[in-house]
């Protein structure tokens, strides 16, 4: 089950989207590929970029 914080983030996403939930994954996925860029650089910039994606190691 989502927690209610999760539902009224969903709802407030597909709202800003006109109601229109494919418009609203195609805003989340573009998010996320900036985050994913964001977070590579990062591990680039500490020395991680041949870090396991998913791992939580830090060494």
């Amino acid at each position: 089950m989502i927690p209610d914080a999760s539902e009224a983030a969903i709802d407030q996403i597909v709202a800003s989207c006109d109601g229109d939930i494919r418009g609203a994954l195609k805003a989340l996925l573009r998010v996320n590929e900036q985050l994913e860029a964001e977070l590579a650089q990062f591990y680039a910039a500490v020395g991680l970029d041949g870090m396991a994606r998913g791992s939580n190691a830090v060494n």
